[in-house]
């Protein structure tokens, strides 16, 4: 399979009115043409015959030089594809147009953060930006213009500055502290995910240019929060006012860990067409898209007694959080928030995080109240049931399924159908008192 590397000019003239030079890979009778940085004013400056540029161009040596250059740097390129057995005229043609092509890498971080915009992908649009964001404080210099930053100033040395820059960032929303580590290696890992979108889709770097194949980093283990049954009881013993937003979001809270630790953002789209006559719950988790299907204990029904009205829809939401007349509303299935316009979906989600966040303020004020010395939030509901559930001595792999975890790690050792009956006991178990 011989393969054949010449140069010639191009017939048509550019915009500019100027002939490019290009190179032309050969190979099985199949051309491909590559776009040289030489252009000629005339095409009579073009030796057709020795395939290089004439001595009536003032500058045909400094260019002449250049295409040599430029095809003796197509023929490695050659080599080194050939080396991995992946030669063919299309490949080779990508490599060298990504090894030239000058591309912002921060103009590229954005412009993926706007396509999650436009998909949808709220969640992990915000944690875009964040990245985006940070990577413009790192690239500021001390007139406070951001410089901008292309891919091929991209090493490992430039990563582990970042990475110390990060480490060293103070914490908007405390001051007197710096990022968690954990927080670090979020943002590295959208950076290491675009490097290698860039590198196996867009083909805007080489494999061995991939700065995260020697620079290595990891976060710490962390403690997550979580009550014991004691503590649940303190909660739950509190006397607080009907109808107050500290007594709603108690119900929530306690909502959430009698149904084995419901998400928020699953918790707050609650329809009454998710409760079943026989008393189960059943909806698509938002985050992995499986479905939960729980049997309710009596503790959970009584809570949803307290918000059952006689004109109540099937499709109103459970709890007083979204308005059932919001544009949102109308998508009632995960499958049919999932086809949401951009817009609509970004609506929902700001509601959502809204509501989020006034109930995780309550709930620190319950903490307080129950005399309890922990950062309480909505979610320590679902770490609190897995506690709970394994002091009872019920067994991990129950408890796993009840959740519903989606991790790959554990997804793997679960890969059979879920037993409701089996997680039906544990629930009945969890909450016979």
């Amino acid at each position: 399979m011989a393969t054949s590397f010449n140069f010639e000019l191009d017939n048509k003239p550019s915009r500019d009115g100027r002939y490019r030079v290009l190179l032309r890979i050969t190979q099985n009778r199949k051309h491909k043409r590559i776009k040289t940085s030489i252009s000629l004013n005339r095409k009579s400056d073009w030796n057709k015959i020795r395939k290089e540029v004439r001595q009536s161009e003032p500058n045909y040596k400094i260019w002449n030089d250049m295409l040599k250059k430029e095809m003796e740097k197509a023929q490695m390129q050659y080599l080194e594809l050939k080396d991995y057995g992946i030669v063919t005229p299309d490949k080779l043609k990508d490599e060298l147009i990504a090894s030239e092509r000058p591309v912002s890498f921060l103009k590229y971080a954005q412009q993926r953060t706007q396509e999650l915009i436009e998909c949808g992908n709220i969640r992990n649009a915000k944690k875009y930006k964040t990245f985006c964001n940070k990577l413009e404080l790192f690239l500021t210099n001390g007139n406070g213009k951001v410089r901008d930053l292309s891919f091929g100033e991209i090493t490992p040395s430039l990563v582990e500055d970042f990475y110390n820059f990060l480490m060293n960032l103070r914490n908007e929303r405390n001051p007197d502290q710096v990022l968690h580590p954990n927080t670090v290696q979020t943002n590295l890992n959208i950076f290491r995910t675009l490097i290698k979108k860039a590198i196996e889709i867009d083909k805007l770097m080489k494999m061995d240019r991939n700065p995260f194949l020697a620079f290595k980093y990891k976060g710490v283990k962390t403690e997550k929060e979580k009550l014991n049954s004691e503590e649940i009881d303190l909660i739950i013993g509190l006397s607080l006012e009907e109808n107050t937003p500290i007594w709603h979001c108690r119900n929530y809270f306690l909502f959430s860990y009698y149904c084995a630790g419901i998400r928020a953002g699953d918790f707050i789209q609650l329809r009454w067409c998710n409760i079943s006559t026989d008393n189960r719950i059943s909806y698509q988790m938002g985050k992995n898209h499986k479905t939960r299907d729980i049997k309710l204990p009596k503790q959970a029904l009584d809570i949803l007694e307290l918000y059952r009205k006689d004109d109540s829809r099937p499709t109103d939401y459970i709890f007083p959080l979204l308005d059932n007349n919001a544009i949102y509303a109308k998508a009632i299935t995960q499958s049919e928030i999932d086809v949401l316009p951009s817009e609509i979906k970004n609506l929902l989600f700001n509601q959502i995080s809204s509501k989020t966040a006034i109930i995780n303020k309550y709930l620190k004020k319950i903490a307080v109240c129950a005399g309890i010395n922990k950062n309480i939030s909505f979610h320590i509901a679902r770490h609190s049931f897995a506690k709970v559930a394994k002091e009872k001595g019920i067994s991990t792999d129950v408890i796993q399924n009840i959740l519903g975890h989606s991790k790959e790690e554990t997804t793997k050792r679960y890969m059979g159908e879920i037993d409701n009956s089996e997680c039906d006991k544990t629930m009945e178990k969890l909450f016979d008192n």
